[in-house]
């Protein structure tokens, strides 16, 4: 089993910064991929941006790339999403979840937390 507990949300003017942490625990940890995800409402859950616990290597969707940054500290089992630039658009409710695969499809992660939510006004 694996613990996820998202902070870091928060209301912001659209072109302002957000950042998003993810602590993770329990025995299936670490996993081997961890992912950011959000989902607004009445929209499925998209994928936002994932990377490799050991090895670093991240992938992002189109929509972020060169705007927010995954990273993380494995010493800290956290895991970390900066936004910058945020649009209206951006306006989610953003999970982290942990998997084994290096994957962008939400059903191939097997832990979710609860999720914190984003909005950003213009």
């Amino acid at each position: 089993q694996v613990h996820l507990v998202e902070s870091g949300g928060g209301l912001v003017q659209a072109g302002g910064s957000l950042f998003l942490s993810c602590t993770a625990s329990g025995r299936a940890f670490p996993s081997v991929f961890m992912g950011w995800f959000r989902q607004a409402p009445g929209k499925e859950r998209e994928f936002v941006a994932s990377i490799h616990w050991i090895g670093g290597i991240t992938d992002y969707a189109n929509s972020v790339l060169g705007r927010f940054t995954i990273s993380k500290v494995n010493a800290k089992n956290t895991l970390y999403l900066q936004m910058n630039s945020l649009k209206p658009d951006d306006t989610a409710v953003y999970y982290c979840a942990a998997g084994s695969r290096r994957t962008s499809n939400a059903r191939n992660y097997d832990y979710w937390g609860h999720g914190t939510q984003v909005t950003v006004f213009s």
